[in-house]
């Protein structure tokens, strides 16, 4: 796309201005790292254009803490304080799920706890409860058979309004990538991990 000019333009009735306010699905898959670095900045983009934001982590622990966490924290008090941008939601697998809370038997089994949580981002996305979605590290639960990826991907492709869904991870399913309007896949040329490096602050986390 230069210049952000499309090359084609579809016949499908709709004006330049109807295609640009479509709702967007998008992939960020691979192996490389800076899937979730991506869809992060994506969220604090759509804060800064006021929409409604809401992260929902399906593989990090409860006690995790990223650095991405913390700064869209920050920009939630901001709005909430000042007015500016949008607010801002940041869910974690187990505990983090307040949903879940008064079921320590769903909230121990990661599987229970994983459909538990896609059901209540449906459940969100039925009722048009956020405008920008950041489901991060989804495909795992999707490509371990935890959740159907046929009943997600209708889910995505039939959601109401003008609801911005990112997810993220490896092994995209097909179907998923298929159905998206944005895929981008990581591919990873060098790591520091190769040189037996460990993750370090402020760049893994």
């Amino acid at each position: 796309m230069p210049q952000g000019v499309p090359q084609t333009v579809p016949d499908d009735g709709l004006t330049t201005r109807q295609r640009r306010q479509q709702p967007v699905l998008a992939v960020h898959t691979g192996d490389g790292k800076g899937k979730s670095t991506a869809a992060f900045g994506m969220a604090m983009r759509a804060w800064n254009a006021g929409l409604r934001v809401a992260v929902f982590q399906f593989v990090k622990s409860a006690k995790w803490r990223v650095g991405e966490e913390s700064a869209m924290a920050a920009l939630g008090e901001i709005h909430a304080e000042q007015g500016i941008g949008g607010p801002v939601e940041w869910h974690k697998m187990g505990q983090g799920w307040s949903w879940l809370r008064a079921n320590a038997d769903v909230a121990d089994d990661h599987a229970a706890a994983a459909r538990a949580g896609w059901a209540e981002i449906a459940r969100r996305l039925a009722d048009e409860q956020h405008d920008f979605y950041v489901l991060d590290e989804f495909t795992y639960p999707l490509d371990w058979g935890w959740i159907d990826t046929d009943e997600v991907v209708r889910t995505l492709v039939d959601r109401p309004g003008r609801q911005h869904v990112v997810i993220t991870g490896r092994r995209a399913p097909e179907a998923l990538i298929d159905a998206a309007d944005l895929v981008t896949e990581m591919r990873k040329v060098a790591h520091p991990m190769d040189a037996g490096r460990k993750g370090q602050k402020g760049i893994e986390w």
